[in-house]
C-alpha cells in the first residue's frame, strides 16, 4: 500500500531529510522559518512527526540529556528508507505534472 501524504506531511519529512542528525522538533520549526519564511507551530509538528513515524516515514530516539533542557533528552527524528523512497516518489511525480503545465517553463535551481 503507498503513503499518501498531506502538505504539511510532506514539509515536516522533508525538513527531517534536511535536519539531518540534529532533527527534532525546534529545530524543524526553525529550519521551516529559515527557509520559508513560515511560521508553524512546535505541537503541529510533533504531532506530525509521531504521525510519520506510526506510518514508518521516519523513526525516532532520545538524545543525551543536557543542562540547557532542564536535563531533559531531545527526541531526535531520521528519515526511514521507505520516507526517503516516498520523497522521491513525490519529487518524479511533481516534476512530471510541472513538465505538462502550460506557460510554465520547468526549471532547476
Amino acid at each position: 500500500m503507498k503513503n499518501y501524504l498531506g502538505e504539511f506531511e510532506e514539509l515536516i519529512l522533508t525538513m527531517v531529510g534536511i535536519c539531518g542528525e540534529e532533527a527534532y522538533g525546534n529545530a524543524i520549526v526553525e529550519e521551516i522559518k529559515k527557509q520559508l519564511d513560515r511560521d508553524v507551530s512546535l505541537s503541529a509538528v510533533h504531532i506530525t512527526l509521531y504521525r510519520l513515524e506510526d506510518k514508518g516515514l521516519v523513526r525516532s530516539r532520545y538524545g543525551g540529556a543536557t543542562a540547557t533542557r532542564g536535563g531533559r533528552r531531545k527526541r531526535l527524528f531520521q528519515i526511514t528508507n521507505a520516507g526517503t523512497s516516498l520523497i522521491r516518489d513525490i519529487q518524479d511525480q511533481r516534476q512530471k505534472l510541472w513538465k505538462l503545465f502550460p506557460g510554465l517553463e520547468f526549471r532547476l535551481h
